[in-house]
């Protein structure tokens, strides 16, 4: 056999390879810079993008630190001017609760049962919470009847199923707060009482 073409065939090009191979070597290269030019203007790599909006959410309060958003103390100046005192020992950030001004009574899912319960809640942020959810105390109530209808008998009877409960009212208060006020801040819910009949 011999090297040259046959009558009527074209020559091979040994060329040919080579020139794509470069050619996809540069398109890569056109792709990767483009894709790497777009995480740089999205600011994920390179930090050129703009300086990140500043958290403005309620701030972690320190024990002993002042509260700037604290709610003002019904009572004489003496009470309103007194400083909490707070342990050496536990957290490093200190604990406000809410106390809901009323009880709360639902029929349980699937049940002739109705559960009625006070609850109070905890926040470690500053007193934005506070204030937020004694504004929205109708909404979050409303929310929290919805949950607790939809709650069956058999999981408020044991400590397992309340504490379920309790996470479950932790985080419906949040999205309440969350899509009020943009923020939740709500830590833990309690229960003053809970009583089932």
């Amino acid at each position: 056999m011999s090297d040259k073409p046959a009558k009527g065939e074209k020559p091979a090009k040994k060329g040919k390879g080579k020139l794509g191979m470069i050619l996809v070597a540069v398109g890569m290269l056109v792709v990767g810079g483009g894709g790497v030019f777009g995480l740089v203007a999205a600011g994920v790599i390179g930090g050129h993008a703009e300086a990140k909006k500043e958290d403005t959410g309620p701030k972690l309060v320190r024990k002993g630190e002042a509260d700037p958003y604290a709610p003002k103390k019904e009572g004489d100046a003496e009470a309103d001017s007194a400083a909490e005192i707070e342990g050496d020992g536990g957290d490093e950030f200190r604990t406000a609760y809410f106390t809901f001004s009323e009880e709360f009574t639902s029929n349980l899912k699937d049940s002739d049962a109705l559960i009625q319960t006070s609850i109070a809640c905890s926040t470690r942020r500053d007193g934005r919470v506070l204030l937020w959810l004694k504004k929205h105390e109708l909404a979050i109530r409303s929310r929290l009847l919805e949950l607790l209808a939809d709650t069956p008998e058999n999981d408020v009877g044991t400590m397992q199923g309340k504490d379920r409960l309790q996470k479950r009212m932790t985080a419906a208060i949040n999205q309440v707060l969350i899509q009020k006020e943009g923020f939740g801040g709500v830590d833990a819910v309690y229960f003053r009482s809970f009583i089932i009949q």
